[in-house]
């Protein structure tokens, strides 16, 4: 009996010295949205030429997140969606290059995709600022590959400066990335110009739950 309760007494430590989820005025699980019809989520995307750097970004993010408040690490879920014809690089000519069938081909593989498999790792830097680890499947061209990445998340509890941006629980998520071309079978060639295999990918999204 002394040795069930001394278990008991070491996973509550161990549960309060290292937390896995967020200490906020929400319990229980929520779900946070990243549509914003004002488009000021983004992801970016930068790559390079024997010429130029090219830069892209866009700002139609869809897609949503599941968790319970004191236990991310066991029970985050969601996806993100991101429209290929969406994406803008600040040349038109490059945009349809980029969207066209000879790279992305948008109008067979309409959406770029990622998909949350696991949270491998939860640091906790504040009450409501989270460093986590997540695996998940990038999908582009058609072509899943499970990849690994380090995400920023800030959880805000809904208050008078909040709700001028939207109502509810705001979550902040920002992360940074690289992708290669040739896993996803794209041909790194736009405008008739070699870019890098290597894309860097950025993230910066504020999602509510409501």
């Amino acid at each position: 009996m002394k040795k069930v309760l001394f278990i008991f007494m070491l996973l509550f430590v161990v549960a309060n010295i290292y937390p896995q989820g967020f200490k906020v005025k929400a319990v229980g699980v929520q779900t946070f949205s990243f549509k914003d019809d004002k488009g000021r989520n983004q992801a970016t995307f930068f790559s390079t030429t024997p010429l130029e750097d090219v830069n892209g970004l866009t700002t139609e993010i869809d897609g949503e997140v599941t968790f319970s408040i004191a236990d991310l690490i066991n029970t985050l879920t969601g996806k993100i969606i991101i429209p290929v014809s969406s994406l803008k690089t600040g040349v038109k000519k490059r945009d349809a290059d980029l969207q066209g069938s000879g790279w992305l081909d948008a109008d067979e593989y309409p959406n770029i995709t990622f998909t949350i498999k696991k949270c491998l790792s939860v640091k906790n830097l504040a009450d409501n600022k989270l460093q986590v680890k997540i695996a998940g499947d990038f999908m582009v061209h058609g072509v899943s590959k499970e990849i690994t990445t380090d995400v920023m998340i800030i959880y805000l509890d809904e208050n008078e400066q909040t709700i001028k941006r939207k109502p509810g629980d705001l979550l902040g998520v920002t992360s940074n990335f690289t992708i290669t071309l040739s896993d996803f079978d794209i041909d790194n060639i736009v405008l008739g110009k070699r870019v890098s295999d290597e894309i860097k990918i950025g993230v910066n999204f504020v999602g509510s739950n409501k």
